[in-house]
């Protein structure tokens, strides 16, 4: 099949590029290529992309208009999977006006592009932030999301309202995805396991929120993949429904403690953390804990990979990735 993917330099669309392109597919990444972390990062990725032949890249901004329409019209695109967004809890309660262009702005031209020129199945990025301040677990396809605790959620349930809209008008099958607390190899420096290391390895306490009293369903990127490999490349189990759009959780099923996860980077780094425990932040919840029920039953997702090899394999690549920083000559190792 013929593949966008957009937000292709990022973790998720980088990971998911690479299993696409392995599986022979052909993928047409877009990425605006932002500054909100390092963009020598994004360009890493994006060189071991480059690498395979089946991969082509356009540096894209998803709220041009203009340019988004002109790709659609341009490119004879079998399936679209949407992971380009604004993303962050905390960065959305200090930049709001980022997230209402990327991500629904986005949303809406991604859209808009899929409906008029036949893209068969639009698979977009939703997330679990939308479960906002749920207190019911594990977080159910069957629970109410419209209490938001951050703009960032706000606009995650905005674009699958968007999106079953859509479904409904036109009729092609669209499938969202929330993700539960995703990490790995050539990740973002903006989630706490990352920034974690960072601080670790530099000798900078850590900030750890709730007096280190939260939990989260940390799911490794390889296993977020398969999820996404199944549904992008199976019949859409949303198509036969009336109105064609289902979301799903995308989640290792099994939270796991905070300090428990500080803990195991320590032993995998090697070195003790300094940390500074914090109330809990405006955005944030107590636990996450993903219900797979139905990913599984139409899909067959069954996450294999526990936090403690998850992590190992992250510490094993960041040690390198630090090195190639140092290093201008370098490239970033792969994972």
């Amino acid at each position: 099949m013929k593949i966008l993917v957009t937000g292709a330099a990022g973790f998720v669309g980088f990971h998911a590029s690479k299993r696409l392109l392995a599986a022979g597919h052909e993928i047409l990444g877009i990425d605006n290529m932002n500054a909100y972390y390092d963009v020598r990062l994004k360009q890493a990725r994006l060189s071991e992309l480059e690498q395979d032949a089946g991969f082509r890249f356009r540096h894209l901004d998803l709220a041009d208009r203009g340019e988004m329409a002109s790709l659609f019209a341009s490119e004879a695109l079998d399936v679209v999977l949407h992971l380009g967004a604004q993303a962050g809890v905390r960065y959305s309660i200090e930049n709001p006006f980022a997230y209402l262009d990327s991500n629904l702005t986005g949303t809406l031209t991604v859209l808009e592009g899929c409906r008029r020129h036949g893209v068969k199945h639009l698979v977009y990025a939703s997330s679990s932030s939308v479960y906002g301040s749920n207190t019911k677990l594990p977080f159910s396809m069957q629970d109410r999301v419209d209490t938001p605790v951050s703009l960032y959620a706000a606009t995650k349930k905005a674009d699958e309202l968007m999106s079953h809209t859509y479904a409904h008008l036109y009729g092609f099958p669209i499938t969202g995805l929330r993700f539960f607390t995703v990490y790995g190899p050539w990740g973002r420096p903006d989630m706490a396991y990352f920034k974690f290391a960072d601080a670790i390895l530099e000798g900078r306490p850590i900030d750890v929120y709730n007096h280190g009293d939260m939990r989260r369903d940390f799911t490794y990127i390889d296993d977020i993949v398969d999820g996404i490999e199944a549904i992008v490349t199976r019949t859409p189990a949303a198509a036969s429904d009336k109105v064609p759009h289902r979301v799903y959780n995308l989640g290792h099923n099994h939270p796991e403690q905070l300090l428990d996860m500080i803990r195991l980077l320590e032993d995998f780094l090697g070195v003790q953390a300094q940390k500074n425990f914090l109330p809990m932040q405006p955005g944030d919840v107590y636990s996450t804990f993903a219900d797979i029920t139905e990913t599984t039953r139409d899909y067959g997702f069954v996450p294999k990979v526990p936090l403690e090899q998850g992590l190992k394999q992250f510490a094993d690549w960041y040690r390198g990735y630090r090195g190639s920083l140092a290093s201008p000559t370098k490239v970033a190792p792969g994972s």
